[in-house]
């Protein structure tokens, strides 16, 4: 072999090499595009958890990990921003996803957070790096979206760069706390003590179920915040027991998630007023898992109440339903409702994706994707037909009830 022919083989396989590398062979010509997901993969919350993450991943599947004709290719991993410590999420662990996130410029979306009082801290952050586009399939704490002096923890300063950057899939609590007022009165009761665990999400739907309770007549016999790790709360139920002239209320109504030591409340609940039939036991979405059931135990969790956002998985439209079916034929029965909004989650992530190569952009600039977020309107996914508003929140308003029967929560009914 002439010293020139080996010169040229040489300089073919370098150009080769270099092809490769920045994706000039293959499907993904216009290379890598990651998107990474922020939650609680750790404590109580995992069951809700894991199987919106299954949920993301079944989306990419169904979409091959590509994006754009296959010009891009998906890259997806599942944070964990809780701590074996707390057995919960950690705002040191979330705070260090953010940073994460924003100094690693592949990523193109945040999928995230479960808890409200994470997305206060991973807002602003995201929002400064580009801003990095942040949707969550589970916050509702309406302060981190609505610029309303008059709804608690609202403000701007989430948004240093004055352009919003956070979206949602599901509605915030006041629609939530509004529903679920009206939900006890229409189960008969005059009277009800209200409990939160003292967290931007409980507290907040606490705050405006206790303001939509005195607004249509349902008298609040008292209102007041839990310690999360204390060893058991009997002498609080006892206090409760004689707070409405010397007996119980009719209902109490809790503002919590169940890694707060949701099932340890009930139980003790149970133990000094009985049944949830003689004092009715109502709470948010932050309680309607499996875990909280098992935690308390099937006899004492019968009867328990709790809301979702959406409608109940039967009730779902068609792209739903579909869903439902591939989730259960890859992971087995699903019977926690916030594995759709993960689901829609990544399905808005993609749709952005793919609006902005339709439009001639780069998918790969963050604004672009964020902005294009934004822009989405009647969009047909598994939720309905759906739109974003200004401020990032969906256009979907429906609340569904459950009750605990035979230790599974059942549907009860969808309200507006």
């Amino acid at each position: 072999m002439t010293k020139r022919l080996f010169a040229l083989i040489s300089l073919l396989v370098v150009a080769s090499m270099a092809l490769a590398a920045c994706g000039g062979t293959g499907t993904s010509g216009g290379g890598t595009l990651k998107i990474v997901s922020s939650l609680p993969m750790t404590g109580s919350s995992l069951t809700q958890t894991q199987t919106i993450v299954n949920a993301m991943q079944l989306r990419l599947e169904q979409a091959n990990y590509q994006a754009c004709g296959g010009k891009y290719t998906i890259e997806y991993e599942a944070w964990d921003d809780a701590s074996a410590a707390l057995g919960k999420w950690d705002p040191a662990v979330e705070t260090e996803n953010a940073n994460k996130a924003a100094a690693d410029k592949a990523i193109v979306a945040y999928l995230g957070t479960f808890n409200s009082g994470a997305a206060k801290l991973s807002i602003p952050i995201l929002n400064a790096a580009g801003p990095l586009t942040m949707i969550s399939p589970a916050n509702t704490n309406p302060g981190l979206t609505k610029a309303d002096k008059d709804l608690p923890g609202v403000t701007d300063s989430y948004y240093p760069t004055g352009v919003r950057s956070y979206s949602r899939v599901v509605a915030a609590d006041d629609i939530q706390g509004k529903v679920a007022a009206n939900f006890v009165k229409s189960l008969g009761a005059q009277t009800v003590y209200i409990l939160d665990d003292q967290e931007l999400y409980g507290k907040g739907v606490a705050d405006v179920f206790d303001a939509t309770a005195k607004e249509i007549g349902l008298t609040v016999v008292g209102h007041e915040g839990i310690d999360p790790k204390a060893a058991d709360y009997k002498a609080l139920m006892t206090k409760i027991s004689t707070s409405n002239a010397g007996g119980p209320p009719d209902a109490i109504y809790v503002g919590m998630v169940v890694d707060n030591n949701a099932s340890q409340l009930l139980k003790d609940k149970v133990a000094i007023m009985g049944d949830n039939e003689t004092v009715k036991y109502v709470g948010p979405d932050g309680i309607q898992t499996q875990a909280f059931i098992d935690g308390a135990g099937a006899d004492v969790a019968e009867g328990a109440y709790a809301s979702v956002a959406g409608v109940a998985l039967d009730k779902l439209p068609p792209a739903g339903l579909k869903f439902v079916k591939d989730y259960e034929a890859k992971f087995g029965p699903l019977t926690e409702p916030y594995a759709v909004y993960g689901y829609e989650t990544m399905n808005v992530a993609l749709k952005a994706i793919e609006d902005v190569c339709a439009a001639g952009g780069d998918p790969t600039d963050r604004a672009a994707v964020n902005a294009a977020v934004f822009a989405i309107k009647n969009f047909d996914g598994a939720l309905g037909t759906w739109s974003f508003d200004a401020n990032g929140d969906a256009s979907l308003t429906d609340m569904t009830f459950y009750v605990v029967k035979d230790g599974k929560y059942e549907a009860v009914g969808t309200f507006k």
